[in-house]
């Protein structure tokens, strides 16, 4: 898309929730309607309900990016809210809710130790049409950059094979390699996470796709 500039900024759940509740409903709206997800676009307002009991959570954070618009004579059209990221601390133990069961399943007696009390990525999501420009890598950025000690993770499913590719370019270190076809999880740690370089199958590939 020439021309397109992305701006990447922090917001705190409250701006979430309000001033950009359309904007992130749209989002996740169009992210989410693609294979292998394929969710009916009504489920967006699910998760807005979803994100306002995660808002609340120890150490959450966010951060929305922006198509800024065209540049150039008669470049006038507003920003518009093209990505989001949401974040926060790792209960310990892990939860037996969504989908920490098979993260435990997948590192066994290393969860605690890796995950616990470290910063999860929840939900990482960006429009369709500007996907592969920059705004994924720089939302994850965002909101992990202060991750302490470098400790931050996530998890996706197996089966979305292009965002796995992606988490691997942008330096993610996967700990577990289940095979495309199943129902597992792919866990990922950050690429400072200080288990990384002892994670299975750890090595990090270099750049982006979201």
């Amino acid at each position: 898309m020439k021309g397109l500039r992305v701006v990447v900024r922090r917001v705190t759940g409250v701006e979430l929730l309000t001033r950009y509740a359309d904007g992130v409903r749209s989002v996740y709206a169009e992210a989410f309607a693609q294979p292998p997800w394929n969710e009916d676009p009504a489920e967006a307002g699910q998760y807005l309900e979803r994100l306002a009991d995660d808002v609340v959570r120890p150490g959450f954070t966010a951060a929305v990016a922006f198509d800024d618009g065209p540049h150039g004579p008669g470049a006038d059209r507003p920003p518009r809210l093209i990505g989001f990221t949401t974040a926060w601390t790792t209960d310990t133990p892990l939860p037996g809710t969504r989908s920490y069961p098979l993260v435990t399943a997948t590192l066994g007696a290393r969860v605690h130790d890796w995950l616990g009390g470290s910063r999860q990525v929840d939900e990482l999501a960006v429009r369709p049409d500007v996907q592969g420009l920059g705004a994924g890598r720089a939302l994850l950025a965002e909101v992990t950059r202060d991750a302490p000690d470098g400790r931050c993770w996530l998890l996706t499913a197996a089966r979305a094979v292009d965002v796995v590719r992606f988490y691997r370019r942008v330096g993610w270190h996967q700990v577990a390699h289940p095979a495309p076809d199943s129902r597992d999880v792919a866990v990922f740690l950050g690429p400072e996470h200080p288990a990384a370089p002892m994670s299975e199958g750890g090595e990090a590939h270099g750049v982006e796709r979201r």
